[in-house]
């Protein structure tokens, strides 16, 4: 389970907040389902946000990392609730935003209606000139993670409830074989403990790499 140097310093860039939010700063900074964001944050480049529930679309985090020139990648239900330069997109769509190529994935539950297929709510893809990550957004461990192709770094719900559990998880990052799995989803008050994400390392131990990220207040 060899990791490439490019991929462990690519993780450093990489910025959890708790929950699903995250920072990647690669030249240009880019979000992910920006949510209880510290006050002295950088402004973003990209915002991409995975579906409209108020712990991913939060339009106060957005509101404060936003430019003029800010682009927001999000699905089409969200999109009302938001100004500026608004790109909507649903599972299956690509799109190249300021050179770094993002596609939409499905992103559902399959035993619970928190999140139906039917609402047609994102995870993302996203490639930075070679290293790719996927965001797996709210889901359950769903056929088509099976289909995503070779990604590096892949952000997995543990938390349970909302989302899969940390044995769910376990099993879809078996599926999808990512260089590093980074548990999220969990320890915001909101559901899933640290214990959570220790579980999902278990049971991956000399399977898959894992890493579990400290949050940043």
């Amino acid at each position: 389970m060899n990791i490439s140097d490019d991929i462990e310093k690519f993780i450093e860039k990489l910025v959890w907040y708790g929950h699903a939010s995250f920072k990647i700063k690669n030249k240009k900074v880019i979000y992910i389902d920006p949510w209880q964001l510290p006050k002295d944050v950088e402004k973003a480049d990209i915002i991409l946000v995975t579906h409209s529930h108020f712990d991913h679309l939060s339009v106060e985090d957005i509101r404060h990392i936003k430019k003029d020139d800010t682009i927001i990648v999000i699905p089409p239900d969200g999109a009302s609730k938001l100004m500026g330069n608004i790109k909507e997109i649903g599972p299956g769509e690509e799109i190249e935003v300021i050179n770094i190529k993002i596609k939409a994935v499905p992103a559902y539950n399959v035993n619970k209606e928190f999140h139906p297929k039917r609402n047609e709510w994102v995870g993302y893809i996203i490639d930075f000139e070679g290293i790719k990550i996927y965001h797996a957004g709210d889901t359950d461990f769903i056929p088509e993670m099976k289909e995503l192709g070779p990604v590096d770094i892949a952000l997995l719900p543990v938390g349970g409830k909302y989302t899969m559990n940390a044995e769910e998880a376990a099993d879809a990052a078996e599926a999808i074989k990512p260089k590093i799995a980074i548990p999220m989803h969990y320890g915001a008050g909101v559901v899933g403990t640290l214990a959570n994400a220790e579980k999902f390392k278990q049971l991956l131990t000399s399977k898959i790499n894992v890493k579990i990220l400290s949050p940043k207040k």
